[in-house]
């Protein structure tokens, strides 16, 4: 399975909003990964940033890696490859030990470090994760492929757990009509980590590719 035989799908959205070269993804948004494309397109609009998303409908739930996710697939990935220099992609995830812990793999660790400052101090009630060596390999995000570390300064894999994307038990009667307080905050902090990003040539990709990924 790949991003064309996923774009073929019924009631899958392919969203392209390209603004800066600072950029966010979300491709295994809509019903897969919840709430991720929510906060991905969010942050992007609050700091002018461009965004790129897949958003699957109610009732489908297609897990595509993110390396089959290639701009030789989809015109609308292509533009947003070549337009973005850095990028934060925003997942879900969910692991016994971890529901409490934002990881932030990806092959640009600068990146990384500046991010985690902001979710930091925006959600103190959580834990951060930007040692890449501490984060579970098949989370780190380092395959070439990767959407992560196509454009030309790399970028971030943001995996989210439940509770700061507002789809845990703790959030069952939070009516809205916006996020919860914790996705806020979140995407408050995602937006000023790009807004305050600079890259320069220390900010480039700073990982070495694994093999076996």
């Amino acid at each position: 399975m790949n991003l064309a035989y996923l774009l073929s799908q019924p009631g899958v959205e392919e969203v392209l909003e390209l603004r800066g070269t600072f950029g966010f993804m979300a491709f295994h948004g809509g019903s897969l990964e919840e709430r991720t494309d929510l906060i991905a397109s969010q942050a992007a609009r609050d700091s002018n940033s461009s965004y790129y998303g897949v958003h699957q409908p109610a009732g489908l739930r297609q897990h595509v890696p993110s390396h089959r996710f290639t701009a030789d697939q989809s015109e609308s990935l292509a533009a947003f490859l070549s337009h973005v220099d850095v990028v934060i992609t925003v997942h879900g995830f969910g692991r016994r030990g971890l529901f409490t812990t934002l990881l932030l793999g990806g092959s640009n660790r600068q990146l990384a470090k500046h991010t985690s400052t902001h979710l930091r101090q925006a959600l103190p009630a959580y834990g951060v994760q930007d040692d890449i060596e501490q984060i579970p390999k098949e989370l780190r995000g380092l395959h070439p492929a990767n959407p992560v570390n196509v454009p030309r300064l790399g970028g971030v894999q943001l995996e989210l757990p439940p509770r700061v994307r507002g789809t845990s038990p703790l959030w069952w009667d939070w009516e809205g009509p916006h996020p919860t307080p914790h996705t806020v905050a979140l995407i408050t902090a995602l937006a000023e980590s790009a807004r305050t990003w600079r890259s320069d040539s220390s900010g480039s990709k700073t990982v070495d590719y694994p093999t076996s990924v």
